[in-house]
């Protein structure tokens, strides 16, 4: 009898049914600035289907509707793509960009609400989660599009990539507030090199290049892996029109990132970069999970610490170094300091590659080098937990943080809300089940910029 895939038991086991349910039980108090969606995106394919690999099941999106201190609605939808009903990335007529997982990210901009996977193009969504369709920016985009895009909080700029095991192997692009394309390029240098995501700053956007990269032999569905030949390498780049051509490459040390916390210039402008990254060991043992391969580790990432990087971009050198020895993955922040100087971060803690440790909210205050954790109980799991300014805020740190628990013992899930100053507990909205362990969304006020409903 073989042994089942890892990403379909525990807390990754798939939801089998579309639900709707309306007026949720909440215990504690809902802040009533706390008025919006939260809406969130996971691998889950349908019964009976067992995708070679983790990120290739079908996109399955979360929404919850807090309003003014009510939990008005959950829902849950499949991102209804080609690919939902078995349809080939791979055709005879080469990528098909519509044939999408689609279960990577769920971002809005410009309006839109947008499912995200970096292999194909995005996929709108209703408000109500219903599926609208492919969608290219007019007809702008013809490459795929990352699935960590990047909005400026001064701007309201979109900026993401498109990476490819061919070339072009990158393509830069930049989309207005209101949703245009007005400006892409194609990256110079690049290589085929894994690259999940990127960061931006003020002045500058920056590339990140592991030691993982596409490999044709690779037969799991998602054709990459280790190479002790790919160079790892950071690329810094000018924003924007002006910055087409300009960028330089750094070498750093091997390993491999997925996921960016921040990246800014500091006072001698330096370029300080963050995120968890892996070595070999802990990229093999997070790969064998995604593949459900023999020797796999206990979870889907394993040794991911978090690393800084100082790009010295007058020396031409850049100083890196681990800052910290706990396993963690899935950084956020209070995003109106993206791309400038923050102190404060927050992530997902995990236990390490022995089993040792547990699921927990991390904190990080970068200034003091403090490390705060809320552990979340036996069996239970938290989301990427998203931060939400409290009303009148004029601290980074005051707001709320919302994560989305497993609860292995109950078979069921809650809707957490935390204080992010201190991580204490504010209220628990309780979901009609039990919803898989995924991976990114975002919280969506009902007002944008310009005060329009969404």
């Amino acid at each position: 009898m073989s042994t089942p895939k890892p990403y379909l038991t525990g807390h990754y086991t798939p939801v089998a049914d579309e639900v709707t349910a309306t007026g949720l039980t909440v215990e504690g108090t809902l802040p009533p600035e706390l008025t919006g969606r939260l809406v969130r995106n996971s691998h889950n394919p349908k019964p009976g289907v067992t995708p070679t690999h983790w990120f290739k099941g079908s996109g399955m999106v979360y929404g919850i509707r807090l309003r003014e201190g009510r939990a008005e609605w959950y829902r849950n939808r499949w991102v209804r793509t080609p690919a939902l009903d078995g349809a080939p990335y791979l055709t005879e007529h080469g990528p098909d960009l519509t044939a999408s997982a689609a279960g990577t990210h769920v971002i809005e901009h410009g309006g839109r609400l947008l499912a995200l996977c970096e292999a194909n193009l995005p996929f709108e969504l209703t408000r109500e989660l219903d599926t609208v369709g492919a969608y290219d920016f007019s007809g702008k985009l013809r490459t795929a599009m990352t699935a960590h895009p990047k909005e400026d909080p001064v701007t309201g700029e979109l900026h993401f990539f498109a990476s490819s095991p061919f070339p072009p192997f990158l393509t830069y692009y930049v989309a207005d507030a209101k949703g245009e394309i007005v400006h892409s390029a194609e990256v110079p240098g690049a290589t085929a090199s894994l690259k999940h995501d990127f960061a931006i700053t003020r002045r500058h956007v920056v590339f990140v290049e592991g030691t993982v990269t596409f490999d044709p032999t690779d037969h799991s569905g998602i054709p990459y892996s280790w190479s002790d030949q790919q160079p790892a390498r950071i690329g810094v780049m000018p924003r924007g029109g002006d910055g087409a051509g300009r960028v330089r490459w750094f070498s750093i040390e091997p390993g491999n990132m997925l996921h960016v916390a921040n990246a800014y210039e500091d006072g001698l402008g330096r370029i300080i970069l963050e995120g968890p990254t892996v070595d070999r060991e802990g990229f093999r043992l997070s790969w064998n999970w995604w593949i459900g391969a023999p020797g796999r580790g206990s979870e889907p990432v394993s040794r991911s610490y978090t690393r800084r990087w100082v790009i010295d971009l007058v020396a031409g050198t850049v100083d890196e170094q681990i800052i910290d020895d706990l396993p963690v993955e899935f950084p956020t922040l209070n995003e109106e300091y993206l791309g400038a100087e923050n102190r404060y971060q927050y992530a997902v803690s995990f236990p390490d590659e022995e089993g040792f440790g547990g699921y927990g909210v991390v904190k990080y205050d970068r200034i003091t080098g403090a490390r705060r954790i809320r552990p979340i109980g036996d069996a239970r799991m938290p989301s990427e937990a998203l931060f939400v300014p409290a009303a009148g805020a004029t601290g980074e740190d005051e707001g709320y943080l919302l994560t989305v628990v497993s609860d292995l013992k109950q078979d069921a899930s809650q809707l957490l809300v935390l204080d992010a100053t201190g991580l204490d507990r504010i209220a628990t909205v309780h979901l009609p089940h039990r919803v898989s362990a995924g991976l990114h969304g975002s919280w969506i006020p009902d007002a944008d910029r310009d005060g329009a409903r969404t």
